[in-house]
Parts: C-alpha cells; structure tokens; sequence
C-alpha cells in the first residue's frame, strides 16, 4: 500500500469524506451527497411515537433537493467532527451540524470500497436551536 492509499484508507480519507459532506449540507448541494454516499444506503431517523423511519438515499436526496441551503438563508456555518472511529475496512463518524431550524447529529457508517469511503448508513436526530 502506497502512502497515498493510507492516508486515503485512514482517517485523513474520513476527515476529508466528513469535509465533502458538511459542504454539500451547507449548499444542499444532493449531487455531492450523491458522490459520497453508496448506492445502497439509507437514512434513519425517529419518527412520531417512538417509530424508526427508513428512507432509501434516492428519496433522501429528492428531500435535500427540496431543501433550503444554509448558505442561502445567510446561515453561519457550524459544523465540526465529534469521533471517528475506525476498523480495518469500516469506520463510523459522529458528525454535528446546524441546518436551521435545527442542530443535526449524524452517525455515518462507512466502507472503504474501490480506494475511497463511501457512506453506507447515515442515522440521525435533529433537535430545535435554542
């Protein structure tokens, strides 16, 4: 494995995965989110009653393309990385980002898959800004 493969396989690829992310959730920017995410993968939420809400990405990204970007709206950018945790070929970032009207945590679980991290489940709870 070349250097470059390491860093790319290690957490500077996660570092720069989470980077491409918090800029296409600024943006909501769907084709970026498209890039990073797996085909396959899906979003999970908490619905109403205590549910589990499961949406396949191409409905998620219909949604985001709905969406009003932050960049747009004047918003203040805040988004940073609470954890990477990696192992071997899988990696789970937590993830804390603000799209008003509410602060996002995510818990993206990633592949490295043909020489890059692609997300492959994203979790989420959204609470309303203080």
């Amino acid at each position: 494995m070349t250097t470059l493969d390491t860093q790319s396989k290690g957490i500077g690829g996660l570092a720069d995965l989470a980077q491409t992310y918090f800029d296409a959730a600024y943006d909501m920017d769907a084709d970026k989110f498209a890039a990073i995410f797996h085909e396959a993968s899906t979003v999970t939420r908490m619905g109403e009653n205590d549910s589990v809400v499961v949406t396949p990405i191409a409905a998620w990204l219909d949604t985001v393309r709905a969406m009003k970007a932050p960049r747009q709206a004047g918003v203040e950018r805040q988004d940073r990385i609470i954890s990477i945790n990696l192992a071997r070929n899988m990696a789970l970032l937590q993830l804390r980002l603000r799209i008003p009207p509410r602060e996002v945590t995510d818990l993206l679980s990633c592949f490295f898959i043909n020489g890059r991290w692609r997300i492959i489940q994203k979790v989420f709870e959204a609470e309303p800004l203080g």
